[in-house]
């Protein structure tokens, strides 16, 4: 999936638990683990603006949209770069 969720980041960054964003959202926590893990299909704006409300941050800092993913199952920019071999 080309959008990655980094809601366990801004969690972490804040010291807060999966329960009190729950609550502090309006999900339950079964729901916030739902997106959280990127499983959820969609996401309402109001749900959006709850959780950047709460998190003090903007929806950038919860998606990002990753151009591709490769073989391994990696986005573009998490692969690993492989050298060229130099030998003529």
């Amino acid at each position: 999936m080309p959008i990655v969720v980094r809601i366990d980041l801004e969690l972490a960054r804040r010291k807060m638990s999966v329960g009190e964003f729950a609550d502090r959202i309006g999900l339950t926590p079964a729901n916030v683990a739902v997106l959280k893990n990127g499983r959820a299909k969609a996401v309402r704006f109001s749900t959006l603006e709850a959780m950047c409300k709460v998190l003090d941050c903007q929806p950038g800092d919860l998606l990002e949209w990753v151009d591709d993913v490769g073989e391994q199952g990696l986005p573009q920019s998490s692969r690993p770069i492989i050298g060229t071999d130099e030998r003529s």
